[in-house]
């Protein structure tokens, strides 16, 4: 797997936007990306980036309904990067922030 078959794209949300003074960045990974993986991709993809740990959380699709038919929207997975004091931050993040 290449490293942009692993970060799939970045969350852009209050919550998201929140967590990032601290050094923290959200994106949807590939399913099956461990942590490792996740590390590698993000510090290969953005150049003087030093990931200091990664979270990461599996969502279940929301069940929907169009009548009496019912199916359930694809399931995804979250990574919470934290980066290390010293580590350059992401700049797409910073300007989308402000």
């Amino acid at each position: 797997m290449n490293a942009h078959d692993i970060i799939i794209k970045p969350v852009l949300t209050e919550k998201s936007y929140e967590v990032i003074e601290n050094k923290t960045y959200v994106f949807v990974v590939a399913k099956k990306a461990g942590k490792t993986e996740i590390k590698q991709a993000i510090e290969t993809i953005f150049d003087g980036v030093k990931v200091e740990k990664v979270n990461t959380i599996n969502r279940l699709g929301k069940v929907k309904r169009q009548g009496i038919h019912s199916g359930r929207r694809a399931s995804t997975k979250k990574a919470y990067i934290t980066l290390t004091k010293d580590s350059k931050t992401i700049e797409a993040f910073d300007n989308m922030a402000q």
